[in-house]
């Protein structure tokens, strides 16, 4: 039965390398057909067939292997796999290669593309040793099986890389090739951990083998028919780059650990399965800090950027993060922080403080900190660190000061309370316009990173950025201060007009009282006048000191009596009004202001009619709604004063008025949800027509008054 499963096995390989070496030089042959190594030979078409080429010759290799019983036919077939790897690994290496600006190329390998190729000299090494010593020890083969398998992790990390960094538009066409390639070396990753861990290789495992990397060839195929520039060059991410080389690092821990993990189980006796057992969940623990840690994860992004990328930052996204990250809150106060931690992440700095300038102030002080504790010192406006910042835009570089390395202006800037502070790194002027706002000071980054022009400028650019900001929202602040200073006037003023009015009322009646003060009617009179004034002026106090809106709650007003007292109050002062009730009606309000604006509607029309003539006052209903109307026989308004004067403050027709009760009265009409319309003519006389909502004061049920009657 063994006998029967090994032929089986044995022929199922021959099918599948035979498939192999028939797909891939149909593949290659249809890549020459369409032209792919036309000239100019570009590099990547170029690494694109010799990769085919050798993925054939490892099919015919593996083949004449199964036929033969040569111990060098086995490493010259594992030798063409290797080429396949390298030459695969160089396409998509070509893929992910900058373009250099203008007619010159760049000359010389990167460390990322230095790697494979040591990788596979290292490889091809090992076969030839192994090839030309039968007699080598077992090490060497397990050795040879970790190459295979670092070779089959970096393969598929380099094909993520490559689909993540195609643009949305060209994702469509990669996919294919991507799938294609990832499974083949998916497969192979499984193939050669199983064999590291078990010490063997799976026969099934292996015998497939053939069939797996043949269903990759429509898949290639599939991806050059989709799109005829699909081996143009793909622009690298720096953050695809980052994740890239973080899960290669993981996946070479890991094969590290299943190694070491292998030797444990195998050479530690009787404790060898709880030593394994302990080892993984060591280094599982291991990883995870590691993964979680900002000082690492700062020293890989350092490390890509300055080896793998001629720039270092990918201004992009750093200036969407930043501008995201400025724009997430809209409390002023939680601003300072957001501008420090946004300049930190740029340079990987764990922490840092803002010192700004309080308007009026002439000391920048610490307003925020983001992951550093608060310090008492403060920098005056005029020192001479300040003007070299405002000056020159400058960055003081405080690791260069305390190692005497700094330009003599700048260390002779630094005071004294920022030189001494071993953890400060750099501080960054906050320019807005020409005026220095503040500055940020830096902590050490977890990495090391040199303070170059590159660094320099994008903090520059950024705190720009930052100040524009800080200085928006530090004139909103005012604005919104000098918006509760204009409610606050504007309050007054209605305050200083209702105060003249009892003034007036008050002359008035002192005047009087030089004829009438023996009179006991006048006496009763003049008592009741002083009891209201005295109330008004206390609402006037509760007005001023709780706000806008009268004390109280807005309830049903009865308009009859309202009107009845404005008068009675005319009367007093020797004035007549005409009053007609057509319906007894009620509106919603606070009684007190209702009867201050239907009061300086009334006293306008006084006002403006000479005593020979009439001013009358209309309480009724129509459509629903209370109307007052008040009307008069005097001096009348233009069309003009009615459109574009009347109801603005502080005009008014009157040489003593400042025009803030006809304003007052305009705004609580519309509050009540009602409005005002005027029909005037000069020399004619004047109507207002106040119209309000219509309130219900009937307490009982219109039905009982029915069976009632």
């Amino acid at each position: 039965m063994t006998g029967e499963s090994g032929e089986l096995a044995v022929g199922l390989a021959w099918v599948g390398y035979a498939l192999v070496a028939l797909a891939h030089a149909a593949y290659g042959a249809y890549l020459l057909r369409a032209g792919t190594l036309r000239r100019p030979v570009e590099g990547a078409p170029a690494a694109l067939v010799l990769a085919v080429l050798a993925t054939l010759l490892w099919g015919l290799a593996a083949l004449v292997d199964l036929k033969s019983i040569q111990v060098l036919s086995w490493h010259l077939a594992l030798a063409f796999d290797q080429l396949r790897y390298l030459a695969w690994a160089a396409f998509m290496l070509l893929l992910l290669r900058r373009p250099e600006a203008g007619a010159a190329r760049r000359v010389g390998l990167s460390a990322r593309e230095a790697l494979p190729l040591a990788l596979g000299v290292w490889a091809l090494g090992i076969n030839l040793y192994l090839g030309v010593n039968p007699d080598a020890p077992p090490a060497a083969t397990r050795v040879l099986v970790t190459s295979q398998l670092a070779w089959a992790v970096y393969s598929l990390v380099m094909v993520e890389q490559v689909f993540r960094n195609q643009a949305e538009t060209a994702r469509w066409s990669a996919k294919p090739l991507c799938l294609g390639l990832g499974t083949v070396f998916a497969y192979d990753v499984y193939l050669y951990s199983q064999a590291l861990m078990f010490g063997g290789f799976d026969s099934d495992a292996l015998s497939a083998r053939g069939l797996v990397h043949v269903l990759a060839v429509p898949l290639l195929l599939m991806a050059a028919r989709r799109q005829a520039h699909w081996l143009a060059r793909v622009q690298v991410s720096k953050t695809a780059a980052f994740y890239s080389a973080s899960l290669l690092l993981i996946g070479l821990y890991l094969l590290f650990i299943a190694g070491a993990g292998y030797y444990v189980r195998f050479f530690g006796g009787s404790w060898g399965g709880a030593l394994q057992v302990t080892l993984m969940a060591s280094a599982l623990l291991a990883m995870l800090m590691l993964i979680f840690s900002g000082s690492l994860r700062a020293r890989v992004r350092v490390f890509l950027n300055k080896h793998f990328f001629s720039y270092r930052y990918d201004y992009r996204l750093e200036w969407l993060h930043f501008t995201a990250m400025l724009s997430s809150t809209s409390a002023p106060q939680e601003v300072g922080g957001l501008v420090v931690q946004g300049l930190a992440n740029m340079v990987e700095c764990p922490g840092g403080g803002l010192w700004f300038k309080a308007l009026g102030d002439d000391r920048y002080v610490q307003s925020a900190a983001w992951n550093m504790a608060q310090l008492a010192a403060d920098e005056p406006t005029d020192s001479p660190m300040c003007k070299l910042m405002h000056d020159r835009e400058w960055i003081v570089d405080l690791a260069a000061v305390r190692g005497g390395s700094a330009p003599r202006d700048e260390a002779a800037a630094v005071p004294a309370w920022l030189a001494s502070w071993s953890a400060g790194w750099i501080v960054v002027p906050l320019l807005a316009a020409d005026e220095l706002l503040g500055f940020v000071v830096l902590a050490q980054p977890r990495a090391q990173l040199e303070l170059d022009w590159e660094v320099r400028d994008l903090l520059k650019t950024a705190a720009r950025q930052a100040a524009s900001f800080l200085a928006q929202m530090h004139a909103t602040e005012a604005l919104l201060e000098a918006r509760k200073f204009d409610a606050f006037n504007r309050m007054s003023a209605f305050v200083v007009h209702d105060l003249k009015n009892i003034v007036t009322q008050l002359s008035l009646m002192l005047k009087n009282a030089e004829r009438h003060r023996d009179n006991p009617e006048f006496q009763q009179d003049m008592l009741t006048t002083v009891s209201s004034s005295l109330d008004k002026m206390r609402q006037m106090m509760l007005q001023l000191r709780e706000g806008e809106r009268p004390a109280g709650t807005a309830s049903g007003v009865e308009l009859a009596p309202l009107l009845q007292r404005i008068q009675d109050s005319a009367g007093q002062r020797g004035r007549q009004v005409e009053l007609e009730i057509v319906d007894r009606v009620a509106t919603r309000g606070h009684e007190q202001r209702l009867e201050r604006v239907i009061g300086h509607v009334v006293q306008n029309a006084l006002d403006a009619t000479p005593a020979s003539g009439r001013v009358w006052v209309k309480l009724q209903q129509a459509a629903g709604r209370v109307l007052v109307v008040v009307g008069d026989t005097g001096a009348g308004m233009t069309q003009e004063f009615i459109r574009t004067r009347l109801f603005r403050p502080f005009s008014s027709t009157k040489t003593s008025g400042m025009g803030i009760g006809s304003y007052e009265s305009s705004q609580y009409v519309k509050e009540l949800g009602g409005g005002i319309d005027v029909q005037s003519e000069v020399g004619q006389g004047s109507v207002v027509t106040l119209s309000m909502p219509m309130f219900d004061m009937r307490t009982g049920s219109d039905l009982r008054l029915a069976h009632g009657a």
